[in-house]
């Protein structure tokens, strides 16, 4: 293949997530509401997040999630708002007026470059906070959240630690899972993998932490899900919806092909 076809192809590939997201049907704040009333019919929570258009204002995006806030609030679902600082320019103000709007916020973990102002706009706003075990300041993050009265979830990460990246995330999570033990406020398991959820909510739940299984919606969960409802542990899934998130799912499918494998397999019972 020369270097122009080679280049051709490449430029196809990134821009495949973008073209078909432009044609994917977009999920409105009413559609996720009611989604967010469906998961609870069927005794789950709900965690809704927006994926913004990369042109929409910190202003046009803090007053989406307010409305969605106050339509969440009229049906008394038990739901969190998780924010993507980025997309508020990371407003101060914006986050207090969203955490103020009458329902749980959590700010989404992102990339390791943003970390510090992230954990600021947590502390100043009282809002929860997304940490990924695969870090290495994570160690220290989940150390002096411990005690802290925000929510935490704890994830595997999408992005790696440039410096210092876990050799073995499955450990690293569990040993963020042993600090966090003990804690009064609630820990989100963020994991679709059964036997990393089993740990980690048998490690919690035995220390007497308030916790919950996070399920992104989408990926497979049947099993991880069926280890929750064993334990006792409560479900909450977490709904994306906005122009942004098929450009987004398409891209996490493109890097990780076996993730459509993988779901296919949790379908049918494999």
């Amino acid at each position: 293949m020369t270097s122009a076809a080679y280049a051709r192809l490449r430029g196809i590939r990134y821009a495949l997530p973008d073209r078909i997201g432009q044609v994917m049907p977009v999920a409105t704040i009413d559609n996720v509401v009611r989604a967010c009333v469906e998961v609870g019919r069927g005794g789950m929570s709900s965690s809704v997040g927006l994926f913004a258009s990369d042109d929409a204002s910190a202003g046009d995006v803090a007053m989406e999630l307010i409305e969605l806030a106050d339509k969440l609030r009229a049906t008394g679902c038990d739901a969190v708002i998780a924010l993507k600082p980025p997309q508020l320019a990371f407003d101060a103000t914006l986050v207090g007026q969203i955490a103020d709007s009458g329902m749980p916020v959590v700010l989404d973990a992102l990339r390791l470059d943003q970390v510090d102002r992230i954990h600021a706009l947590a502390v100043e706003s009282g809002a929860g906070i997304a940490i990924p075990a695969r870090w290495q300041r994570s160690t220290r993050d989940v150390q002096g959240l411990r005690d802290l009265p925000c929510r935490i979830r704890l994830v595997k990460g999408e992005w790696a630690d440039p410096v210092h990246d876990a050799e073995d995330i499955g450990a690293a999570y569990l040993s963020h899972v042993r600090v966090l033990a003990g804690r009064k406020a609630v820990v989100g398991v963020a994991t679709h993998d059964p036997a990393l959820a089993r740990a980690a909510l048998g490690i919690l739940r035995a220390a007497g932490t308030p916790v919950e299984l996070e399920q992104l919606r989408g990926l497979p969960a049947r099993r991880t899900i069926r280890v929750a409802r064993e334990m006792g542990v409560p479900v909450r899934r977490y709904m994306a919806f906005g122009p942004g998130w098929w450009p987004y799912a398409i891209e996490q499918a493109l890097r990780r092909p076996y993730l459509p494998v993988w779901a296919l397999r949790d379908l049918v019972g494999r």
